[in-house]
């Protein structure tokens, strides 16, 4: 009985359900989110910031539940990060539709512990499994006998306390990203308030009460001018409060551990920068950026690619860097280059088809109703603090990441105890 217990292997405890394709017509329709390979990170864990929806009619088969297990049995990449990536689907994104890019870990029982296959499908054990596995050359691929034969025996005691340190460490990471997307939300809805809508200026209009602190409400003027805009403030462009440092740096020049990052690196809709990578074998020129600067992908600038720079470091030349002339701006700065009108511009105003390109020209053209300084400092004032939590809280999530990588292969092999981990994560996360 031990030995066909430590005998088993993934086939033993899941069959697969393959995905399908949908009607382009009804994509973006409200209806269940599409868990194609975009809603994947490399190497594992589920990916966010670039969910699609589905409205039309699909089989009950093809759904994923909430702590459902799917995962790629293919890349398009020579790095395999995603051959064999696994991803459990979030409460709030639940039931989700597997795509012709996907399968379903379907359990063959209702007891089959799913927390503990799903960190065993993180491990880099695992990880190498799949790449040595792997067939084909551009496209890779990874057979359904090949991955079902994965060796996975029975969790013992021990490996059950292991995947509870191990789902912690994963819910304080989701904690931070949850925080952050609830500080982004509240910059955005200020600056919406105050620059777009105007709305303490209406407020004024209309004689409503004061929603703003007294040193904050006298800031705004009581009527607006001819052209609708608040009366004393004019219009600018962006070029009059931003610039675009063109700090171009060789390949030779950069250290190996300098944070670099690229177009991939870049979530969509979320100024959290959370991911880089490092300059080792970069080949071509790169920009340098600092932290506090704003990065705005330029190519295909409809992807909605902005964030603030949580490091110094590198970046492609398919990201342009830019930076409040007065840090008393900043704020303001991040906010209209941020907003999905600004996005909307920038995509106008591309050349080129295929792969469409924004420039700084184009968007240092940019118009907008520019405030006296006092109103763009005390915005800053407000949400400067805000993003100071969210660069925090990046660094405290690749902190836990770390962590948590570091000891998923050492506490799945024994080479820990759990009181051992426990007390190296307090340690560690202090």
């Amino acid at each position: 009985m031990a030995a066909e217990v430590n005998n088993r292997t993934l086939g033993d405890y899941f069959t697969l359900q393959r995905g399908t394709t949908y009607k382009s017509s009804l994509l973006g329709s409200p209806g269940p989110v599409l868990l194609g390979l975009a809603t994947i990170k490399r190497n594992g864990g589920f990916r966010s910031d670039s969910l699609k929806t589905y409205g039309g009619d699909s089989q009950g088969k093809l759904l994923v539940r909430a702590g459902e297990l799917y995962l790629s049995l293919k890349d398009v990449t020579q790095s395999a990060d995603l051959l064999g990536a696994v991803a459990r689907l979030p409460p709030e994104h639940a039931p989700g539709r597997l795509t012709q890019d996907t399968v379903k870990l379907a359990p063959k029982s209702a007891d089959a512990p799913l927390d503990y296959l799903y960190w065993l499908l993180r491990t880099p054990h695992y990880r190498a499994y799949c790449r040595s596995h792997a067939t084909g050359t551009t496209n890779l691929g990874l057979a359904r006998e090949d991955f079902l034969a994965f060796p996975a025996p029975a969790p013992t005691a021990q490996q059950h306390k292991i995947v509870e340190t191990l789902n912690a460490l994963d819910d304080r990471i989701e904690l931070n990203r949850r925080r952050n997307q609830t500080l982004e939300a509240m910059v955005s809805a200020l600056f919406k308030d105050w620059f777009v809508d105007f709305g303490p200026v209406r407020a004024k209009i209309e004689g409503l009460e004061s929603y703003l602190p007294t040193d904050l409400w006298y800031l705004f003027p009581d009527r607006v001018d001819d052209e609708g805009n608040p009366e004393g403030w004019r219009t600018g462009t962006l070029s009059d409060v931003a610039s675009h440092p063109r700090r171009s740096v060789q390949p030779n020049k950069i250290k190996a551990d300098t944070p670099y990052i690229a177009l991939e690196h870049m979530p969509r809709q979320c100024i959290a920068l959370s991911d880089w990578g490092d300059a080792n074998d970069l080949e071509s020129n790169k920009f340098e950026f600092r932290k506090g600067e704003v990065l705005f992908g330029k190519l295909r600038p409809y992807f909605h690619k902005v964030g603030v720079a949580a490091i110094d470091g590198v970046c492609s030349t398919d990201i342009l860097v830019i930076d409040a002339k007065d840090a008393r701006w900043f704020g303001f700065v991040l906010g209209h280059l941020s907003s999905k009108k600004f996005v909307e511009y920038t995509n106008a105003g591309s050349t080129g088809t295929r792969m469409p390109r924004t420039s700084w020209s184009e968007m240092a053209r940019y118009e907008f109703a520019l405030p006296p300084a006092p109103v763009a400092e005390a915005f800053n004032k407000i949400v400067g603090p805000w993003i100071e939590q969210i660069i925090a809280s990046i660094h405290e999530s690749r902190t836990l990441v770390q962590l948590r990588d570091t000891l998923l292969p050492k506490l799945i092999t024994g080479e820990l105890r759990i009181a051992d981990a426990e007390r190296f994560i307090e340690e560690r996360a202090a």
